[in-house]
């Protein structure tokens, strides 16, 4: 029974870590890749000369698919403020999901050399399911948002045809991201609960044992007093 609660332990922190790191360089790639929003082409010519791309550091212009011409955003006081946040967010998370990642890996390290200190272990595995948490949370709130906006506008018969867009390939990225993060933060968390649980139920009394201190002093009186 150990050994069977023993494997499924192993697969969940090995299956933790594999959606953590995907979600971890998802998170990477949508941040830099310029496809948040893309042209529309709406009406009977299907002829198409160029492609607009439009992300969080870029816009792109290719032209009939052979030439790829992009630029950078020149000022960052002229940019939108909700870009801007859109920016804060996707670079936090990316540090985010690096640290969570580094610390899932130190928690499986801790996992299988010192299986008798619960306490290290729950910390490490519990702090790196927040924290992957944390991380999907903050890469679905741009992502969500930008895909909102341009639903919104894409219906919305004020805006001019040239400028709606489509939802571009980095928001798929991000939102396949984010639910890969999700999903091992609730398994590193599901985890550390099914792990400190056990420890309770194996060892229940390992923290007693831990909180009492001999009382040297204590002792040593009695054995004077014995000797006298």
């Amino acid at each position: 029974m150990f050994f069977g609660g023993s494997m499924a332990c192993c697969v969940l922190q090995i299956t933790a870590l594999i959606f953590g790191g995907v979600g971890m360089v998802g998170t990477l790639a949508a941040t830099v890749m310029p496809q948040w929003k893309v042209s529309a082409h709406i009406g009977s010519n299907i002829i198409v000369f160029e492609n607009i791309w439009e992300g969080l550091w870029m816009n792109c212009v290719s032209l009939m698919g052979i030439k790829l011409q992009c630029k950078f955003y020149g000022s960052i006081l002229a940019l939108p403020p909700t870009l801007e946040a859109f920016r804060a967010l996707m670079c936090i998370a990316v540090i985010l999901s690096i640290i969570s990642f580094l610390m899932a890996i130190v928690g499986m390290k801790y996992t299988h050399r010192t299986k008798e200190d619960a306490q290290s272990i729950s910390i490490f595995i519990l702090a790196a399911g927040i924290t992957f948490l944390l991380t999907g949370i903050l890469v679905l709130i741009p992502v969500s948002w930008t895909g909102g906006i341009i639903i919104r506008d894409f219906y919305d018969p004020k805006v001019p045809t040239t400028l709606k867009r489509e939802l571009g390939a980095a928001l798929y990225v991000g939102w396949v991201s984010a639910a890969l993060l999700i999903a091992a933060g609730a398994m590193y968390c599901i985890f550390w609960c099914w792990g400190d649980r056990s420890s309770k139920c194996r060892y229940p009394s390992l923290s007693r044992h831990r909180l009492r201190k001999p009382d040297l002093a204590g002792v040593s009186s009695q054995s004077v007093h014995a000797y006298v």
